[in-house]
């Protein structure tokens, strides 16, 4: 779906055509029983692609899983955060207050998704977040457990090893969830291999409660991974994006030594849901930084 957004972008970029290799770091089977039922047709419009959910209420965190007092304040403001209440319902609805420019929500989202969609999406954001930045030991399916944060780091680590093996430059791209992965993994854990240039797209990373988690390595005037990071790092955002709309913006978070140096570029997706990976590649700015970063 990556590769194909790419590749039907308005400047299209083919990546097999210029010969440029890529891995997916895949994690959902950590969290999830079975992958997420997609449909998508390459050749249909974004408004034309279908999304299925999974059933409501599956995400849910009961209070008694977290164990600790600290845990536990780190939930509530969390959800507070993204209007979740502690029994799965959600509170920041039609007349919600978007933190981005102080408008009510309803007058910020350009195309509403239906209220059970957008409810069960933010449950399992919530879920996925917590369990990694806790190290939550998790059970997606019957005879399977993880320790979610050491097998996921355990992915990522794995795939840069590999990629270092092949000619650079070498580039992480990360959308959503993956960007807490990957940039956690840049920055905290010592044997990470390092990028050339990192990418992220719809970013939770300037959310408060996510950057509490990353402490003590990360700080506001030290956050930039400079030991593993050794060029650019690019922020995108659809000012539309239920996810990284709470504080898209990263270079005041996310400091070189005191001096911001992220640069953060907003893009409008095309497509039904502004969040969704293939409007962020299809987009022109994305795209072209991908492909001036490979050159």
């Amino acid at each position: 779906m990556w590769k194909s957004a790419l590749a039907s972008a308005s400047s299209p970029f083919d990546l097999d055509a210029a010969g440029v290799s890529c891995d997916m770091v895949y994690w959902a089977d950590v969290l999830y029983e079975t992958p997420d039922p997609i449909t998508m047709h390459e050749s249909a419009a974004p408004e034309e692609q279908a999304l299925e959910f999974a059933p409501e209420g599956e995400f849910r965190i009961p209070a008694s899983r977290a164990t600790t007092a600290e845990e536990r304040a780190w939930l509530a403001a969390f959800r507070q955060r993204l209007g979740v209440e502690e029994d799965g319902n959600l509170t920041l609805g039609d007349e919600g207050f978007d933190a981005v420019n102080g408008t009510m929500a309803h007058e910020l989202e350009r195309i509403p998704l239906p209220w059970p969609i957008k409810k069960t999406f933010m449950e399992a954001f919530l879920r996925d977040v917590h369990h990694y930045l806790f190290n939550e030991e998790f059970s997606p399916r019957s005879g399977v457990t993880y320790r979610v944060q050491a097998e996921i780091r355990k992915r990522f680590v794995k795939a840069l090893e590999v990629g270092k093996q092949k000619s650079g430059p070498h580039i992480v791209v990360s959308h959503s969830m993956g960007t807490v992965i990957a940039y956690d993994c840049l920055k905290r854990v010592p044997n990470c291999p390092s990028v050339d240039h990192f990418i992220t797209l719809g970013s939770p990373l300037g959310i408060d409660e996510v950057q509490d988690r990353l402490h003590p390595e990360w700080t506001r005037d030290d956050g930039f991974p400079s030991d593993r990071l050794k060029g650019n790092w690019m922020n995108f955002f659809d000012p539309f994006d239920v996810v990284s709309r709470l504080d898209p913006y990263l270079a005041s978070d996310y400091r070189n030594h005191g001096v911001p140096v992220i640069e953060d570029t907003k893009q409008r997706n095309n497509g039904r849901t502004p969040h969704d990976i293939g409007g962020y590649m299809r987009g022109e700015h994305v795209c072209g930084a991908i492909q001036a970063l490979l050159e």
